[in-house]
């Protein structure tokens, strides 16, 4: 497996043709097709100095018309090798980074074996002193990509190239306002967490980003480290999936949150694009709006006017604060049974070969080296995750235990970083807030639960806010906040308005701001 992502690397791209130029040796591939086509990609490079792309089917049948390939090679590399390289590709790309240093690490064990093998032919053969002699000279493969840059040199060049798409390429993508607010941190070699009181909704969060990610072609690996079963964490994909509840008190009528603006419930709005032509609550103030208005008062206000249209049509509402909530009337009718919730698994997974890999551990038993071990067994089944989910970080147990409590927990966000960097992927965890949290209306940084340090670790961490009375929760809104963003200004009070209806296992419905 490892041989044909290397051999894709090869085909595709420059710059991993590039990086792996100095310490390339073709006869330590195994495969004899592999070195082969690895033997016409490293020839095209060194000519052209860039990857051989599409070229290479040209350059087949090239071969083919010279006949230099045997009749069976050519059969294989037609009818499986190419076509299958070029799908995978197609379907995964490649992870740059990671395929670096699993080809380096390849290369290495490769060559090492070769020297062995040299080594005890000598041996066999009685040749003692050259045996000696052959052991002493060995030299490892001198590793010149990764970690070293020369930016007078045209690699660096690309990786600028590769730092600013990598940048602007987020791993799961939000719509609108919420978009807007956090994609720029959803990105590979991120460490972004959610921070909440208990029972705030963060592991409904944290699946809605996985499901999420997977619907954008994207491989997830999903840690459920104890705050759930497995049985129970099923259970809540399938709720998300088919957006209805296995309990009846969750199903039938429901009243949920849409967007509107305060300026068409407010009848001020002028505009043509607007969609209604009256308003529901003339005479209060914009703060009263936003702030105040209760279910109940929704409610009504919803069944005295059942013409009301809401309305989010303008450019200005996607960058004003004039965003409202008015509702809506669903029926999920009879709850979730299990044929449907098969039904939905398969239709959405498994028919649409979406990548999601679910590993679910008791409570205190679930490790960072544990986590690795399972990605490096995943990784012979050629899943390489690009987004790694863990149902929450405060529940990981520390590989060290022998230390106080607080540096076992910055230890473990320490690795939760490691593990974004070395994998090359986005790491989303959640973690609880502290006791002070559950009377305050808005999170700040002085919320942080057992070790200020794991914000130094965290390339981002965002605030799940919802009134201390309860008001916001029982409409379906919550506001997301940042706590520590790394990359340029942030604020506490730097805030997006999302809707959700959490009994239709959805955290998100829409955002404004």
């Amino acid at each position: 497996m490892i041989e044909r992502k290397i051999i894709i690397g090869l085909v595709t791209s420059t710059e991993f043709n590039q990086q792996i130029e100095n310490v390339w040796d073709t006869s330590l591939l195994e495969s004899s097709t592999a070195r082969m086509i690895a033997e016409w990609c490293t020839t095209y490079y060194a000519k052209y100095k860039k990857a051989i792309g599409k070229n290479i089917e040209s350059l087949y049948y090239q071969k083919l018309r010279e006949n230099k390939i045997a009749k069976d090679v050519a059969e294989e590399i037609e009818t499986e090798i190419l076509p299958g390289l070029s799908k995978e590709y197609e379907e995964q790309g490649i992870n740059l980074n990671y395929l670096l240093d699993s080809t380096h690490q390849y290369l290495q064990e490769k060559h090492l074996e070769q020297h062995s093998q040299e080594i005890q032919t000598l041996v066999d053969q009685g040749e003692l002193t050259e045996a000696e002699k052959l052991a002493s000279e060995y030299k490892a493969l001198a590793r010149e990509s990764g970690q070293d840059l020369d930016l007078s040199s045209e690699t660096a060049l690309l990786r600028i190239e590769k730092a600013f798409t990598q940048a602007s390429t987020p791993v799961v993508k939000y719509p609108r306002q919420l978009g807007q607010f956090w994609n720029h941190q959803l990105v590979k070699g991120k460490l972004v967490s959610l921070m909440a009181p208990e029972k705030r909704g963060k592991s409904f969060w944290l699946l809605d980003i996985a499901i999420r990610a997977t619907r954008q072609k994207k491989k997830v690996a999903f840690f459920q480290a104890g705050d759930m079963t497995e049985d129970e964490q099923l259970m809540r994909i399938c709720i998300h999936l088919t957006k209805k509840s296995n309990l009846d008190k969750y199903n039938g009528k429901m009243m949920q949150p849409v967007r509107d603006c305060v300026y068409n419930q407010l009848s001020t709005c002028t505009k043509e694009v607007r969609e209604c032509d009256f308003g529901i609550f003339e005479g209060k103030t914009i703060k009263e709006i936003r702030n105040d208005i209760t279910l109940e008062e929704l409610k009504e206000a919803w069944k005295d006017n059942p013409d009301y249209t809401p309305c989010s049509t303008c450019k200005a509402y996607n960058y004003q604060h004039i965003g409202a909530v008015w509702l809506e009337e669903v029926n999920t009718g009879q709850p979730l049974n299990v044929e449907q919730a098969k039904e939905a698994v398969d239709k959405y997974f498994i028919q649409n070969k979406r990548r999601f890999k679910l590993s679910s551990h008791a409570n205190d038993t679930l490790s960072l080296k544990e986590i690795n071990a399972l990605l490096e067994l995943w990784e012979k089944d050629d899943f390489i995750p690009e987004l790694i989910v863990i149902d929450y970080a405060d529940l990981l147990v520390p590989d060290n235990s022998g230390i106080e409590f607080r540096h076992q927990q910055n230890k473990i966000w320490k690795g939760l970083r490691n593990l974004s960097q070395v994998r090359d992927c986005l790491v989303i965890t959640a973690t609880q807030a502290d006791a002070a949290s559950y009377e305050q209306n808005h999170l700040k940084l002085k919320n942080f639960s057992e070790d200020k340090r794991k914000y130094a670790h965290a390339n981002a961490v965002y605030g799940l806010n919802q009134d201390v009375k309860d008001r916001e929760k029982g409409i379906g809104i919550m506001r997301i906040n940042e706590i520590v963003v790394r990359d340029g200004a942030f604020s506490n009070s730097n805030e997006v308005i999302v809707i959700q209806n959490l009994r239709r296992g959805r955290p998100y419905l829409g955002s404004f701001w």
